[in-house]
């Protein structure tokens, strides 16, 4: 049985007991997969809706919150160095002409902790999954609606930047719950 400050799942188990090449790989596969979901994208206005916070989230909760965070912080230098990971292949450099998206951007941080560390603190079962998803998803809307607020005013904000997102979210939240449900159950190896 595990206890409340014990990863979640077995991959998070056998993931915390990985050595330190093994997290970094991790680290670095959950940002490649954040950066190649930004690449599917609906067009909404003034922010895309991409598969990123569904990256985000299934990378917190099967990385935990600390793994989960460094993946998005690296995901974020990625964009930062210039490379071409954010939705639409931009760089970071495109947040000057196009700013929308940056709150968003802040708040997967906070996201990706968040539903590690709920998972983390429920030991995996489906209900804390589900609620570190939710909860993941509500600091990412708050980051990226607040920001916008002070772009378009609170109002147009909640209008263009949360509201139109409802449904594709919750889509976007089943769908990392059930992946990190079945990935959950796998062990990595345990020579790595």
């Amino acid at each position: 049985m595990t206890t409340p400050h014990q990863p979640s799942t077995a991959f998070t188990r056998s993931l915390a007991s990985s050595n330190r090449a093994v997290k970094v790989a991790a680290v670095v596969f959950g940002s490649l997969l954040i950066a190649a979901s930004s690449q599917i994208e609906v067009p909404f206005f003034p922010v895309p809706m991409t598969m990123q916070t569904f990256a985000v989230l299934l990378v917190g909760l099967l990385l935990g919150a600390r793994l989960g965070a460094a993946a998005v912080l690296v995901y974020l230098a990625e964009a930062a160095i210039g490379l071409p990971v954010l939705s639409g292949g931009l760089p970071m450099v495109a947040l000057f002409a196009k700013p929308a998206t940056a709150g968003y951007l802040v708040g997967f941080i906070g996201a990706a902790f968040v539903a590690g560390f709920v998972a983390e603190r429920t030991a995996g079962r489906l209900a804390g999954t589900v609620v570190g998803a939710v909860l993941g998803e509500a600091v990412l809307m708050a980051f990226g609606v607040a920001f916008l607020a002070t772009l378009i005013g609170a109002e147009s904000a909640v209008k263009y930047g949360f509201l139109p997102f409802i449904l594709g979210d919750l889509l976007k939240i089943v769908l990392a719950v059930a992946v990190a449900r079945g990935i959950g159950r796998l062990s990595l190896p345990a020579t790595l």
